[in-house]
């Protein structure tokens, strides 16, 4: 039997399928802002890689470099040094990622559905799949029935439902999230955490989530980076696996394993802002 030709299987070999690329790459990055004398890093050096379809968690005191992070995996701010890469290439503002901030920059003359047909109109959705897909992404925020709403018509909460459903109506392979619930109060926090976390197991796409809050670290992260006091480094990087379907918040938060979890990252977040 002649043998096979360099670069080619054997007949009947089993050949492993190539890995997937990583979604995002951070490579040795640091972000100075400023010059001279007055110069101050943010952020770094910093290593991570992030694989698709996680749920990422960044979280740590006030002034850490989170935001200064997701800034940088967007595409808003270039590293001082080191390398970002987002679905193998640099990232460009507005291209590749879905983003929501803390507060929802609605349009306020639009109503609730006409602000996410905006984003699918500039993302070069035909009219007729516009009409089909507006629906569909307000019902997956649960607002069917406030759709022909203003925005300023409906609660803050239901504002940040509208601008999670925009982030998620051009198909991105990337969610960022840069503290989306800080200002509403405990409750609506808490059912849009279980929103959030419901339609990113639908979805599948990877998110990045930045947050002051250990609970809602835990709650929402399949993985949990904590970052040091400024300049940010990596401090704690924990996978949060715990099992989730079938459970209602309540019975989750109420595991052993989550008050453990929740009791780790809560030490290394206090660790490093003393540091």
């Amino acid at each position: 039997m002649p043998s096979p030709e360099p670069g080619t299987a054997a007949a009947g070999a089993v050949v492993a399928p190539a890995a997937e690329a990583p979604a995002i790459e951070i490579d040795h990055v640091e972000h100075v802002y400023g010059t001279g004398a007055g110069a101050v890093t943010a952020v770094g050096p910093v290593d991570l890689t992030v694989a698709a379809g996680e749920f990422l968690v960044l979280v740590g005191a006030s002034g850490c470099g989170k935001s200064t992070l997701l800034r940088l995996i967007a595409g808003f701010e270039e590293p001082t040094s080191g390398s970002v890469r987002a679905g193998g290439a640099v990232p460009r503002p507005g291209r590749g990622a879905g983003l929501v901030f803390q507060q929802p920059r609605l349009f306020p003359w639009k109503t609730v559905g006409g602000n996410v047909e905006l984003a699918l109109r500039y993302a070069g959705v035909s009219r007729q799949e516009r009409a089909a897909r507006v629906p569909e992404l307000l019902a997956k925020v649960g607002l069917t029935d406030v759709a022909h709403r203003r925005t300023w018509q409906i609660s803050g909460g239901q504002q940040q439902r509208v601008a999670i459903a925009r982030a998620l109506a051009v198909e991105n392979p990337l969610l960022l999230l840069d503290e989306p619930f800080a200002a509403l109060d405990a409750l609506t926090r808490e059912r849009l955490q279980e929103d959030l976390r419901r339609v990113s197991a639908a979805t599948g796409r990877t998110s990045v989530f930045v947050t002051h809050s250990v609970d809602e670290a835990v709650f929402l992260g399949s993985r949990v980076v904590v970052l040091s006091a400024r300049p940010g480094r990596v401090a704690l990087d924990v996978a949060v696996d715990l099992p989730r379907t079938g459970l209602q918040p309540d019975e989750l938060r109420g595991l052993p394993a989550y008050a453990a979890r929740r009791a780790t990252v809560g030490h290394a977040v206090r660790d490093a802002a003393a540091t």
